[in-house]
Order: structure tokens, then C-alpha cells, then sequence
């Protein structure tokens, strides 16, 4: 019993040092990783719809807009300052975990280009979506000049889904037909 105890004391030693590590790790890093976060979503705004004037944020606060009975976070709508059109950030859910990506929507309610800014799907697979390979770019590229019509291939659409990546690919498609949807609606 007194061997059970001792063992007991060492594991937690172990795991509290351990603890302690990953909080000062997390309380060095985590401004950084915020910091490359928001610069990676400040280009994939210039990446969808180019605006040199800027945006300006219409929302305050996130809300639900449903796309083919799929739920989708709207987190943000900007307005394209030069009048082109609007940048919506949404969130969505995946194969593996949530899919956070920015749509451009121009005065047509036509979708100008898609960026995935963060993800958890598999590697190899829904990754591929957000990939920089010729896959991933080819994918993306379907999405512009898209409008509310937007479908994958399988289900009526011209959106050709991902090999081995149907959810990931619907769950895209789905996140630009709620952006498009919620840019008409505040239009």
C-alpha cells in the first residue's frame, strides 16, 4: 500500500510539472499564433475580393444561417470599401472538426473566391481543400461565379466534390451558399 502511495505522488509530480510547462508554453506563444491568425485572415480577404480602400465590419455578433439543412456560423460580413462587395467569414462543421473559411460575394450575390483559413480534416483528404496543390486550387477555383445555385455535381450542382472527401466538400459549398444567402438577405 505504501509503494501504491509513493507511485501515486510521483505521477502527479510528473503530470503537475507537465501542466506547468504547457501553461508557460501557451503564455508565450498563444499572441503569436492569434497574430498569424489574423494576418492569414487579412489575406485570404485580399485573396477572394481585393479592396486597397479596406473593409468595413457590418456585424456585431455571429449567427446561424441554414444551407441545404446544414448549419453554418456566419462570424462576420464586411463590406468591400471600394463597392465591389462583401466578405463573409464563416464556420462550418466537417468531416473531423470545424471548418473556418472566408467567401467573397459580389453586388450579383456571386460567389468572387473561397480561402480556408483553419481546419482539422484529414490530412491527405478534406485537407485537401485548403490545400496550395494544384488539387486544392483546382477545387477552390469552382467556387467563383457560383450563386445560390450551388450544389455539388452529385446533387444537381457543378461543384465536382473531393475524392474521398464528400462531407469536407459538401460542408464547403454548403459554407458559400450561406454566405451568398446571408449577403442577399442583408443587401
Amino acid at each position: 500500500m505504501k509503494n501504491v502511495w509513493k507511485l501515486s505522488l510521483v505521477l502527479f509530480l510528473i503530470c503537475a510539472i507537465v501542466a506547468a510547462v504547457l501553461g508557460v508554453v501557451n503564455e508565450l506563444t498563444y499572441r503569436r499564433i492569434d497574430e498569424l491568425q489574423a494576418q492569414k485572415t487579412a489575406a485570404a480577404y485580399g485573396a477572394v475580393l481585393a479592396s486597397s480602400e479596406g473593409y468595413e465590419t457590418l456585424c456585431d455578433q455571429a449567427f446561424t444561417v441554414s444551407a441545404n439543412g446544414q448549419k453554418v456560423k456566419i462570424l462576420c460580413i464586411s463590406r468591400a470599401n471600394n463597392g465591389k462587395g462583401y466578405v463573409v467569414e464563416t464556420e462550418v462543421s466537417g468531416a473531423q472538426g470545424n471548418i473556418t473559411m472566408v467567401v467573397g460575394v459580389n453586388l450579383l450575390f456571386q460567389c468572387t473566391g473561397i480561402s480556408i483559413t483553419r481546419h482539422a480534416e484529414t490530412s491527405g483528404l478534406g485537407a485537401n481543400a485548403a490545400s496550395t496543390a494544384e488539387v486544392g486550387v483546382n477545387f477552390r477555383a469552382q467556387f467563383k461565379g457560383q450563386d445560390e445555385s450551388i450544389a455539388l455535381t452529385r446533387e444537381g450542382g457543378a461543384i465536382d466534390a473531393l475524392s474521398g472527401a464528400t462531407i469536407t466538400s459538401r460542408s464547403v459549398t454548403n459554407a458559400t451558399l450561406a454566405a451568398i444567402l446571408a449577403v442577399r438577405d442583408l443587401a
